[in-house]
Formats: structure tokens, sequence, C-alpha cells
């Protein structure tokens, strides 16, 4: 949806909007909408009437778990799905629910999102895998972390990278992990819309992803955890659905994973989850296949852009994402100016990767220290960062080709930039756009 969408650029008239920020939200898919549509007139709560339109929406609500239990290939024996809002809240319940001490260590890696790396922060000891300047690292970095000691409780890993797209070797790093008695736990948000998931083949413990990356912006995520986690102990969230009993002095908390997921659950985005789910199931090898030849396009068109600077390797398995900064031009102005010029839409910042960010960009100790400072005394311009393309199941070739013209022509016209201001918050706009998106 949305695909044929204009945004009004510089000169006058407009584009048809070009999305090359997936790896942030994918664009709603028509098959999720038109699923929450047919569903909504049979909208009710779950588990808690005795209604036809409660028990109906408690049915689809529990037959999402088994769907989504197929999708990722877990074991429906040993793993029980949770429907928290998205990968975030996923991995935090998870933190949490593991009982972790403060001198415990969770070994992570350098690549993390914040959202794999802030829970586990939260709870105990990292313990890093850093990654070289090409921003990977090799199985033989992750064992050596877990045979370092003490030994490690968990191991947290990325299934793709949101900043580089890299896609770490999952299956060899997880058998590292479970042959030292190591759960792995994975963050999928960028995996899960890209690549088929087999849990079970590839000995992943824990698995987190997002509805909002698969084309369901319905606000519904999904935590596949062994049941056997959740057997004990007092849930992140606390509240009705949560409990089987209260009283002013005691509670008997309900079994899982109803104990996980307390108030009245979002059964709207759990419906837009599955349908997502299921279509993309049905579609993967042209998916692949689509998304391999994005990947060679957009490194082809990166290629020709003069005074354009690559971060992280081309060389390795990745999905459809490029990061990079142009010679001379703040990133925060080259996303300005592809927006409001050209209609494409791209990411800039550090996207919620500060350390992988840091290291790509070779920031020394010092800087990094700087810019923190710099955020204190609310100086968010002067932060460091890059550019982020990142396409998806429904990106063209010509929106490729498109970002890769509008690049060019950026380079040939640096005095454009003279046009443009930037506010406290190092927001760039043409003097000429009082309001840039209409």
């Amino acid at each position: 949806m949305g695909d044929d969408v204009h945004v009004p650029v510089v000169g006058g008239g407009a584009r048809r909007y070009v999305n090359l920020d997936n790896a942030a939200t994918g664009s709603a898919s028509v098959v999720v909408a038109r699923a929450v549509e047919e569903f909504l007139p049979w909208y009710s709560s779950v588990h808690r009437g005795a209604g036809a339109k409660s028990r109906r929406s408690s049915a689809r609500y529990e037959g999402a778990r088994e769907t989504l239990l197929r999708f990722v290939g877990a074991d429906p024996d040993t793993h029980v799905v949770l429907f928290p809002r998205g990968t975030t809240e996923a991995l935090n319940l998870i933190a949490f629910r593991l009982g972790l001490r403060r001198d415990d260590v969770v070994v992570t890696t350098a690549v993390e999102h914040h959202a794999n790396l802030l829970p586990w922060k939260r709870q105990a000891r990292l313990r890093v895998v850093d990654v070289g300047e090409d921003g990977v690292f090799d199985t033989a970095a992750v064992v050596a972390a877990l045979d370092e000691r003490p030994r490690p409780a968990v191991l947290a890993v990325t299934g793709a990278s949101n900043v580089t797209g890299w896609v770490p070797p999952l299956a060899e790093i997880a058998a590292a992990a479970r042959s030292r008695g190591v759960p792995v736990v994975v963050d999928a948000a960028q995996l899960a819309p890209h690549r088929p998931i087999d849990m079970t083949a590839t000995g992943i413990d824990v698995l987190a992803l997002s509805g909002h990356k698969l084309n369901a912006p319905y606000g519904a995520g999904a935590l596949v955890v062994p049941r056997r986690l959740l057997a004990e102990g007092e849930p992140m969230l606390v509240g009705g659905g949560a409990v089987a009993a209260v009283s002013h002095d005691d509670v008997v908390w309900a079994d899982g994973p109803d104990r996980e997921e307390a108030g009245s659950p979002n059964v709207l985005g759990v419906v837009a989850l599955e349908a997502a789910a299921a279509d993309l199931a049905g579609c993967w090898a042209a998916v692949r296949e689509h998304e391999d030849a994005l990947t060679r396009a957009l490194d082809a068109e990166l290629a020709t852009v003069p005074g354009l600077r690559r971060y992280g390797s081309t060389g390795v398995d990745r999905v459809p994402v490029a990061v990079f900064n142009l010679e001379g031009v703040p990133h925060d102005l080259l996303a300005a100016r592809l927006s409001q010029e050209h209609g494409i839409g791209v990411r800039s910042g550090c996207f919620c990767a500060h350390p992988y960010v840091g290291r790509l960009l070779a920031l020394t100790p010092e800087q990094v220290l700087r810019f923190h400072e710099d955020v204190r005394r609310r100086e968010r311009h002067r932060l460091p960062g890059a550019v982020r393309a990142s396409a998806g199941r429904t990106t063209t070739l010509g929106d490729v080709q498109a970002l890769g013209a509008a690049l060019r022509e950026v380079a040939a016209t640096p005095q454009v930039a003279r046009e443009y201001r930037a506010d406290a918050h190092g927001d760039y706009e043409h003097v000429s756009c009082a309001h840039p998106v209409g």
C-alpha cells in the first residue's frame, strides 16, 4: 500500500515516493490490510467473554501462535509464541524473565541494535565480540568469547544487521553456543522480512521479531521461547489476564503464555502479523531472488557515485541494505536532499546502533565521548552518522536506479547545499519548503 503516493519536491510539482527506508518500517501490505478489515466485524476482547465474537477472537488469537511457530520453524512441543509490541519489548521481556544476576555474563556483539544490547546491559554484564574495519566478526571470535571465564549465561546475537545488512553465520554460532550449554537468543527483526528461519535446524533457543518490519503495521511482534523458561517466576508486566487468582495477600500466576501477556491483547496486531507471516511463507524463493538482485543493483549504483564512501563489507551474505556517506555532505543534509529534491526516503544517523556505527566510522574514544557530551548539551546537530538505503519486497530495480541518479546529481551540485537551513536538531529543510511533506 502507498506505492502510488506522490510527494512535493523542490522546484514545484511532485514525484512518486521511493521508499528506501524498509529497514526501519516496511510499507503496509494489501494482504495484511485485507485480513484486518475482514476480521474487524468480529473484533472483541480475547479470553474474557462468552459471546460469539469473543470466542472467535480468542480462537484467531491462539491460532496465530501456531502460524508463527511454523513461520520460524520452532518445535510446537517445546516452544510457545508470545505477542509483545515488537522486538524491543520481546528482548526486554526475555532478559527480565531469565532471572539473570548482575554478575552474570551475556555474550553479545558490536553489531547489535540497541534493542539487543540495552536490555542485557540492564540485567547483567556484557562481553562484546568486536568487529573489524569491515564491520563483521567470525565464528572463532564468538567461540573465544564463549570460552572466556566466567562462563556466559546467554549468547545474544543479531540475525541480520540493520545497519549494513550483513547476515552472520547463525547455524555455526548457535552450534558453538549449544555445545557449551549456552542458550542462544536471536534478534530477528531484520532477518525475518528477508530470509526463511528454521529455529530447530539452526539451533536457536529464543527468537524475537517485529510485525512492522513484515509489512504488518498494527503494533504486534513475536517472542518465540521455550515453555520451560516461563514455567516459574513473575512476569515482566503484571495485571489482568496474567493471573489465575488474586487476593490482597496472595497472587497465583496464570500458566504461560497468559502469564506474560497482562492486559487486553492487541488482537488486530496479531491478526495482521499472522497474515504477514502466512503471506511471506508462500513466496520465499521469489523474495530471495528479487532481493539478491536488489543487493547487486545497490552495489552497482553506489559504485558510480563520485565521492561516496561505503561502510561494511560488500563481500558477505547480506540483505538489501547499504550504508554510506558522500564526501563533503553531512549525512542528514544528504538525506534531506534525497527527500526534498528527489522524493526518495532514506534514513540518516546512527540507526539505533551507536556502538556499531561508531566502529564503522572509526570514531576514537575521545570522539565518542565528545558526541555524548554534545547530546547532553542538546547539540544534536553535531552527531556523527551515515545514510542508509534499505530495500524490500516492493522495491523495484527502478527505485534503486533512481537512488543512483539522485546521488550523482547531489554529488555534482554541491552549491545547492547553500539553499538548505538546519534547525537545532540538525534537520535540514530547503528554503522554499515551508511544509516539505505537503
